[in-house]
């Protein structure tokens, strides 16, 4: 079941050297592109490089030093990018809905992930001029999150203040708190 993934996934620190193979990339980056979107755009686009390719170095370096001392592990880094302007007949318009509809893509990739045994971190700690400089993205693309993934690795090889965010129990606030019937509550 779906749920199953939800409640098992979590925002992973720890990473073993192990590459992810081909075939689960695959099926990573398809979960992805099944999410809804407005109008059907398909606005989200990713760029991945694994850990031994020269593009990982270019997107671990728009990274916040926090998020690059742990990032450096991850097997592949995935920068999720938005089109925030698309054409429909004949006009240029603003999807006001971009990053939500991205948004979905990156749960969807992350929830693929998890059933397939993997860990992912999101991240919005970068540098996102950096990431349009580094790999061109045209003035109707902006980079919207970096992603990493992996296979878990040893956490007791973690600097001690991320062993201890790692092992911290998971924290959601209560439905009650989020959901209400009929009219908005606080």
């Amino acid at each position: 079941m779906i749920i199953d993934a939800i409640q098992k996934r979590k925002s992973n620190f720890s990473y073993s050297e192990k590459s992810i193979e081909q075939e689960k990339l695959n099926e990573i980056f398809e979960a992805a592109t099944l999410a809804a979107s407005s109008m059907n755009v398909q606005p989200w686009r990713f760029i991945f490089a694994n850990q031994n390719e020269p593009e990982f170095q270019l997107i671990l370096n728009t990274l916040s030093e926090g998020n690059q001392r742990w990032a450096k592990d991850a097997s592949a880094l995935v920068l999720s990018v938005a089109q925030i302007e698309y054409t429909h007949n004949d006009k240029l318009i603003a999807n006001a809905y971009a990053w939500h509809d991205t948004g979905m893509a990156n749960a969807n990739l992350m929830l693929q992930a998890t059933s397939l045994g993997l860990v992912t971190h999101p991240m919005g700690g970068f540098d996102h001029q950096k990431a349009s400089e580094n790999f061109n993205l045209p003035k109707e693309y902006q980079p919207v999150l970096i992603i990493a993934l992996g296979y878990k690795g040893d956490e007791t090889k973690l600097p001690e203040d991320l062993i201890k965010r790692q092992t911290a129990p998971r924290k959601r606030k209560p439905i009650e708190e989020v959901v209400f019937k009929g009219s908005f509550g606080v």
